[in-house]
């Protein structure tokens, strides 16, 4: 099958961010720009996982190359919901994270599912190594400060969700939970 790619190379605003309540929520990755929008689902932990990361990357670039990395903003300014109408263009199976130095650009790379539901290979970072053949791919390009501030917001959005519990780490719904350290009695 042709692969759609969706390319944001800067995205005028690229987010993670959630629809529903705590317990039920979807979480998002939307980019934007020029009037097109993009909306691919994934899950929690791939948010929060792709938030650690990038800050990771970032501080590894900038003990490097300190020019290239700016200091870290400290708080989160677009703090905006998610644009309408949010429309899931794939649900990502995989994701990729890299740094092109001759663009001084962190490079995000979200991967649907093969046609068989598979995982399959991790996306090419770079363009010229991708296929024409093959799952849909969002590729965005982030200067360092969208990355951080991509980064700080995927962090506060995930941690908006229900609290954990202070035994087990599980979310705690409004009435309580079973938790497995406390041999199943509720708190």
């Amino acid at each position: 099958m042709a692969r759609q790619v969706f390319l944001y190379d800067p995205p005028d605003r690229f987010v993670a961010g959630t629809v529903g309540e705590p317990g039920q929520r979807t979480f998002f990755l939307q980019a934007s720009a020029g009037g097109r929008l993009t909306s691919v689902a994934l899950e929690k932990q791939q948010v929060l996982l792709l938030a650690e990361q990038v800050d990771r990357l970032l501080d590894e670039v900038r003990r490097i190359a300190p020019d290239a990395v700016p200091t870290p903003p400290a708080v989160v300014s677009d703090l905006d919901p998610l644009e309408g109408p949010i429309e899931e263009d794939f649900r990502v199976a995989s994701l990729a994270l890299g740094w092109d130095p001759r663009v001084d650009r962190l490079v995000i790379v979200a991967q649907a599912p093969g046609e068989d539901g598979e995982v399959g290979s991790a996306p090419a970072i770079d363009e010229e190594d991708a296929d024409a053949e093959g799952p849909d791919v969002l590729r965005v390009l982030l200067t360092a400060e969208m990355a951080r501030e991509f980064a700080r917001r995927a962090a506060s959005v995930v941690s908006a969700g229900r609290p954990p519990c202070p035994f087990c780490g599980l979310p705690v719904d409004a009435g309580g939970h079973v938790c497995p350290r406390q041999n199943g009695h509720r708190r």
